[in-house]
């Protein structure tokens, strides 16, 4: 059975003429005769009676809503996918992380309303775990992560590197760490931290990089927005290790402090490097071919890290 021989069925159904059907569907009278005797053998029914008007069978006029439905929904199918190739897609979900989402989406998600005002633009701040996770599972057309080789491997994943950045210490203003400019590992490891709840990337950057240094992490407090981290890092007892992006309205407040981490190796511990991350944007090859997204893809290669390098520059 093929959608043409049922649409070819509707017009005879309607005009009660192969002749006239043939006309509306702009094909031969005998091609139009051959859809339907094709059709017919398939379900093993007469459709018509063949007479001088082409009047439905009992077993056509049991088709005949159905026949109706399949042609409408292939209707709105094409005119949905139409819609969609053309950009005119009803909305675009973005997943990003949290520090993104507070400091240089905003700017590009106004841009992108602007030039998109019929989009409803839908953005999650999530763990880039669970942002990964929802983008595989088509709950959102582009996630901004950090990297993580190991999800976002699959040649139909497109992955566009936006920026390294330090992960730097966040502590009270009177806490004995706000006295160094650059905070050595062997004095870090000694106070409890606020971490990011299990799933979220820092959190796992941080474990993998204590155990390398063969430290133990004390993590005292999991929490998952910024607002939470700040507020309990100024109660002065926990410490926090956070990207620098995510820093930026903690530079604001008197009552903290942030500091780098020192880059030599000079603690006796295992590893004594400096820790970055690296953020990148992904989605899937498939959606990058469809206007909207491929706008908004655009927009945040060519806004985030120009954002970056100013904010380095006027450091």
């Amino acid at each position: 059975m093929r959608l043409e021989q049922l649409q070819a069925f509707l017009a005879i159904a309607q005009t009660g003429s192969f002749q006239q059907a043939a006309r509306t569907c702009g094909i031969t009278q005998s091609t139009i005769s051959r859809q339907i005797q094709a059709l017919e053998a398939d379900l093993g029914v007469e459709l018509f009676h063949r007479t001088s008007h082409a009047k439905l069978t009992l077993a056509g006029e049991s088709l005949l809503p159905r026949a109706r439905k399949i042609c409408q929904e292939w209707q709105i199918a094409t005119e949905e996918l139409a819609d969609l190739i053309a950009g005119k897609q009803p909305e675009l979900c973005i997943a990003a992380i949290h520090s993104l989402c507070g400091s240089y989406l905003p700017p590009v998600l106004q841009k992108f309303c602007h030039d998109y005002p019929d989009v409803q633009l839908r953005v999650t701040s999530l763990g880039s775990d669970r942002a990964l996770k929802v983008l595989k599972d088509g709950l959102v057309d582009l996630a901004i992560v950090m990297n993580n080789r190991f999800l976002i491997t699959g040649r139909e994943m497109v992955v566009e590197v936006l920026y390294d950045e330090p992960i730097e210490v966040l502590t009270a203003a009177n806490h004995p760490l706000a006295q160094y400019e650059y905070v050595p590992w062997s004095e870090l490891i000694r106070y409890p931290q606020v971490v990011f709840k299990d799933g979220y990337g820092m959190q796992r950057l941080i474990q993998d990089k204590f155990e390398r240094m063969e430290a133990t992490l004390q993590a005292a407090l999991e929490v998952n927005t910024l607002d939470a981290f700040r507020g309990v890092v100024r109660q002065g007892e926990l410490i926090a290790l956070l990207p620098q992006s995510a820093l930026v309205e903690a530079r604001l407040d008197p009552t903290l402090a942030i500091r780098s981490l020192a880059s030599n190796n000079t603690t006796g511990l295992a590893d004594g490097s400096s820790l970055t991350r690296r953020v990148v944007m992904v989605t899937t090859q498939d959606r990058l071919q469809i206007p909207p997204i491929k706008h908004f893809w655009q927009l945040v290669r060519e806004n985030i890290p120009l954002q970056i390098d100013q904010q380095r520059s006027a450091s």
